[in-house]
Order: C-alpha cells, then sequence, then structure tokens
C-alpha cells in the first residue's frame, strides 16, 4: 500500500513497512557502499537510504543512476534516526524508476531570468510548491468568509465591450471583426448581479496592460471582487477587514508549517484583527510628507509614498475619502465631504502595497449620467449599466481583492511574480 510522505511522518513507527512514490529531491552516493535519497511528493519529504549489501545488483544501479527529479517508487523499513527530516528514514530494500529522464537543468543557475524561463519546472521547488498550498489556502479562507456570510458566487464574461476603470490600459482584441477587450474587472457585470442575489463575488482573473515594472505588478491577475447591496461605505469597509482578518488568521493557525518553510513570522500575523486604522486621503498625503516623503493632493500614492505610510504599522490601514478626480466614474461623492468620493484603498503593512479598493457606487441615475458626462466617457458603450439604475436600484457597495497581492503580503514575499504560477508580466508571456 502506497502512502503520503506526511500521513508516514505523522504516524511514524520503527520497523514499519512502507511505500511511498514521488521525485528525488536529493541525491548523494557516499563511499562505494551506501547511496542517501531524499524523495518528495505533494505532502513532504523523507529521506531513505540504500545499502549495497542490502539490495540486489538491479536495485543498487538504479538507485545509483538516478538525477534530481527522477520519478520512483521506494520501499523499506522505517528507522530512527534525528539527522534525517521529519526524524525518521526509509532503510530501502527495493527501487523501481518510473521516469530517469534527463539531469535536471536547475542546479547552479538560480538567477531570476533563468529560473522564469523554466517556471515550468521551478514550479515543483520547495519554495514554489509551499506558496502555491498557502495561495491554495488563502483563497479557500477568503471564500469561506463569503460564503459563510450570505454571498453567492458568480461567473461574469472575460470579454467586454467596455472597462470598468474607463478603458485606459485595456487589452484590445478583435472579436469577429468587432473591437473587444479583456476585463480589467468583473465589477460593472457584478453589479448586475447583485440585484438578484443582493451579495455575490466573483473570483475570476483580469487583465491590466500597464507597462509597470515593479515587485507587486502584473498584466493578469486574479480578482476577488464582492458586491453588496444595502451596504454603504462604512460597513463596506467593516466587511474587508472582517474577511481579511479571518483568512490570515485561520492561515496562522492552521498552515504552522507554510509559514516556517517560509520564514515568515507568525507573530505579525496573529496582530491583523479589526478595526484597522483608517486615514483620510488628505490626511494620509500631509503624514507621507511629514515622514520625509513628496506628494502634492490628488496624486495618487506610489510603492514610495505606500512604503512610507505602512512602515510603522504591523496590520493592514485604510485610507479614504480621494479626491473625486482621482477614482473612477462610478464612485459615490460623499455628501458630507463634496470632492471626494466614498471610496477606500487598503494598504497592506511594511510596503506590501494595495491588496484592496472598494467603495459605495452612485446609485442613482441622475448622478451617474453627470458623472459620466462629466468624465467624457459615451454613455453608449455603458447603457447596459446605465440601465441599472432605471429599474429599482438601490444603495450599494463592493471591492476588489487582488490575490496575488494578498498572497505577497501574507508569505512576505519579495515579488508578486511568485505569488501566480506562471506570471504575466510587460516582459514575459513564457512560458
Amino acid at each position: 500500500m502506497m502512502f503520503h510522505i506526511a500521513d508516514i511522518l505523522d504516524n511514524a513507527k520503527e520497523g514499519k513497512g512502507v511505500s511511498v512514490r514521488g521525485w528525488v529531491y536529493r541525491h548523494r552516493k557516499l563511499g562505494e557502499d551506501k547511496i542517501f535519497i531524499v524523495v518528495r511528493d505533494g505532502t513532504g519529504i523523507i529521506q531513505g537510504v540504500v545499502k549495497k549489501d542490502s539490495v540486489s545488483g538491479k536495485v543498487w544501479r538504479d538507485a545509483e543512476n538516478l538525477y534530481i527529479e527522477s520519478s520512483l517508487t521506494i520501499k523499506g523499513e522505517l528507522k530512527k534516526d534525528e539527522r534525517a527530516p521529519g526524524g525518521y528514514e526509509i532503510k530501502i530494500s527495493d527501487v523501481e524508476v518510473v521516469c530517469q529522464g534527463l539531469p535536471f537543468p536547475i542546479q547552479k543557475d538560480l538567477s531570476e531570468e533563468f529560473l522564469l524561463d523554466v517556471r515550468h519546472l521551478w514550479l515543483r521547488s520547495r519554495k514554489m510548491t509551499a506558496i502555491m498550498k498557502g495561495r491554495h489556502f488563502l483563497t479557500e479562507y477568503l471564500r469561506e468568509w463569503l460564503n459563510s456570510n450570505g454571498f453567492y458566487e458568480v461567473a461574469p464574461p472575460i470579454i467586454t465591450k467596455s472597462g470598468a476603470e474607463g478603458g485606459a490600459d485595456m487589452f484590445e482584441l478583435d472579436y469577429f471583426g468587432s473591437k473587444a477587450y479583456m476585463t480589467q474587472s468583473s465589477q460593472l457585470y457584478a453589479e448586475a448581479m447583485m440585484f438578484g442575489l443582493e451579495r455575490i463575488y466573483v473570483l475570476a482573473p483580469s487583465f491590466r496592460a500597464e507597462k509597470s515594472r515593479t515587485r507587486r505588478h502584473l498584466a493578469e491577475y486574479w480578482h476577488l471582487e464582492p458586491e453588496m447591496a444595502w451596504v454603504e461605505q462604512k460597513e463596506n469597509m467593516e466587511m474587508q477587514e472582517q474577511m481579511v482578518s479571518f483568512a490570515v488568521q485561520k492561515f496562522v493557525k492552521e498552515n504552522e508549517d507554510i509559514l516556517e518553510s517560509m520564514e515568515r513570522d507568525k507573530s505579525e500575523l496573529k496582530k491583523v484583527k479589526p478595526p484597522f486604522p483608517r486615514l483620510e486621503y488628505e490626511k494620509a498625503v500631509g503624514k507621507v510628507n511629514e515622514l520625509g516623503g513628496r506628494m502634492k493632493y490628488g496624486e495618487d500614492f506610489g510603492a514610495d509614498e505606500e512604503e512610507i505610510l505602512t512602515k510603522e504599522y504591523d496590520v493592514p490601514i485604510f485610507v479614504h475619502n480621494f479626491p473625486k478626480e482621482t477614482k473612477s466614474f462610478y464612485m459615490r461623492e460623499d455628501p458630507k465631504k463634496p470632492g471626494t468620493v466614498l471610496a477606500d484603498d487598503m494598504l497592506a503593512p511594511k510596503g506590501h502595497g494595495e491588496i484592496i479598493g472598494g467603495s459605495e457606487r452612485i446609485w442613482k441615475l441622475e448622478e451617474l449620467e453627470a458623472r459620466m458626462k462629466e468624465v467624457k466617457l459615451d454613455p453608449k458603450d455603458y447603457e447596459w449599466y446605465v440601465d441599472l439604475r432605471r429599474y429599482g436600484s438601490v444603495p450599494h457597495s463592493g471591492f476588489g481583492l487582488g490575490i496575488e497581492r494578498f498572497v505577497k503580503w501574507v508569505l512576505n514575499l519579495e515579488n508578486i511574480r511568485d505569488a501566480i504560477p506562471f506570471p504575466r508580466t510587460i516582459t514575459r508571456v513564457y512560458p
């Protein structure tokens, strides 16, 4: 019977017979009569040892000729050894080579560009395996919070005729002779589905044709976008921090092994609990300048400004009430502070950047039409969206969370490229 490595180590017993299938993670010959083989599978690694005088000639030769990433099955008995990963090793009695393969190309060259060129192979590394597991669980916990709070997951189109952000920086394509675009955001379609279900969310790719060369930008990323009827800005922000806190705290509680492998300080993450600090945009600009930055009212926060603003915090912070001209046409103006919109950005601590952007939406027809005219949008391109305000419109809000930005922060990654299996950037669309 085959066992996963994690199950073997969780139920380890001296002398127990086991069979493991996986890939060679490390391979070392010691002298002329002993070979150490560290095998990995999707759950972990375990060390095996082959002694020449304990196996047949064929088993010895097969063990001797293995490469890193050769696939195989090993059989043997568990032996306690504190020096081995997990405290046990397998005294191997049989080796069955499934695919010897070729010498693995990732050996000494670990440069960024090379590892991106061979991304399809680098995904097997312990680092990328841990990140992908972390991404899986974090996404699962975000979904769990939404599902337990009355949200329904919906599926919008990826190809669109109009853009949520006004059409800038979009990937254009020929759609059977007609001009169309890859979506920047599913928000507008999410609003349409909200009127039937009240609380919905989308988890789908979004595309931005921004010519950005930073550690936190991707041309294709996964976007979690909830939309809620009857919710105004204050409650919208509370829902954002509750969801983020739930996912982070559950991750810390249930995935200590991933945090350890990533050398992530879990004590920092344990502090991520509501309420998060809140700063009005105007005060945030002033604070950036007080701390040595250079920023004018009306400018957006760049990477440097966000790092300055968040470096003293251990939890995310909200910046809210941005100047109207800096934000998208669908965001509602604050009646208590004209000239600003009921919008917020959630900034991750220690300079990891914006992880959520949210707002209360303009829900009255005349306000939306006036705002579109103000920013020179052609109503014909958004006729169906304007139509939503003609038939039983209600106050509503929503937000968008970038999955890769979220993973980058929680796992403290240096570059957002490692938060997605195959990153798409301004310079890379291969493999």
